[in-house]
């Protein structure tokens, strides 16, 4: 039995090119389908049941669901787990409902505040009264096992808390871990059972959303806070885990070749590509 996991998208929330913005990036990846980049997830596959599940349904839910059904031929779509709730990680849960999939009981694992927020607000509610999902509350520092043998445990991280609170993901395989994060405000203040999970893992996808707080000209990055890439490098570094960074913005230089990434790969960093994947 092995455990795969796949990144089927690395960008923040709104994707590449960004819906409005005129910026370089943004207008190279209009013009040309190969810069754009999906909005992160991660696909997991379970070799023993042929089954998978997505961790987050982003806007891009459509094409990472179909991504996965090539990778799993014939198998069994095992469900979702949910971050948190902001737009990025569960608007794609529309498209399990009667006007797309018409899905039935598809499982989806969020922290009990998400699981809230989803039964309590429409139109995600109708998704619940109308049997297209199956909500399964989750909490931090308790395991729960997918598939056959596919161990997640949930940990809580500092984040935005408009409506749910955030989780990350610590996913225990036979021969290594994975700690699934794509969203922090900092990496500064967390409990100390998820920073014990982050320091136990052999790899680690990170919150890489902002390089540099000049990169967003007339934004107050103390409205979206996140950990930014150039101050935290040697934190990064000092982790047991190899890390990948993911959730982009589109403004990030991260996404290009140049003089960020090449001083990222020089601290034994990397930067996420869909389609990189692990055997755990």
């Amino acid at each position: 039995m092995t455990i795969r996991a796949v990144l089927v998208g690395v960008a923040q929330d709104a994707g590449v090119p960004q819906a409005g913005c005129t910026c370089a990036r943004c207008q190279r990846a209009w013009e040309d389908p190969v810069q754009r980049r999906r909005v992160v997830s991660l696909g997991l596959v379970d070799s023993a049941t042929n089954a998978f599940w997505l961790v987050d349904a982003t806007p891009d839910f459509r094409e990472q669901f179909h991504d996965m059904q090539r990778m799993v031929p014939g198998g069994t779509f095992g469900g979702l787990l949910l971050t948190h709730a902001h737009i990025g990680h569960y608007t794609g849960l529309i498209h399990l409902g009667r006007e797309a999939m018409n899905a039935r009981e598809v499982p989806v694992y969020a922290s009990e505040r998400m699981v809230t927020f989803l039964r309590t607000h429409a139109p995600w509610n109708q998704l619940v009264a109308e049997g297209h999902i199956t909500l399964h509350p989750v909490s931090p520092g308790h395991p729960f096992i997918l598939g056959s043998a596919v161990e997640m445990t949930p940990a809580q991280v500092p984040h935005r808390q408009e409506w749910s609170d955030t989780l990350a993901f610590y996913i225990r395989g036979k021969h290594q871990s994975l700690f699934y994060c794509p969203d922090t405000d900092t990496w500064q203040g967390w409990p100390d059972a998820s920073r014990f999970l982050l320091q136990q893992a052999q790899i680690a996808l990170l919150d890489g959303t902002f390089y540099s707080r000049d990169e967003l000209p007339g934004r107050n990055l103390e409205e979206i806070p996140h950990p930014v890439v150039s101050e935290n490098m040697a934190f990064l570094r000092d982790l047991n885990a190899a890390v990948t960074l993911i959730h982009l913005n589109h403004s990030n230089p991260l996404l290009d070749s140049g003089d960020a990434r090449n001083h990222l790969q020089q601290m034994g960093l990397r930067v996420g590509r869909r389609g990189d994947s692990w055997v755990l």
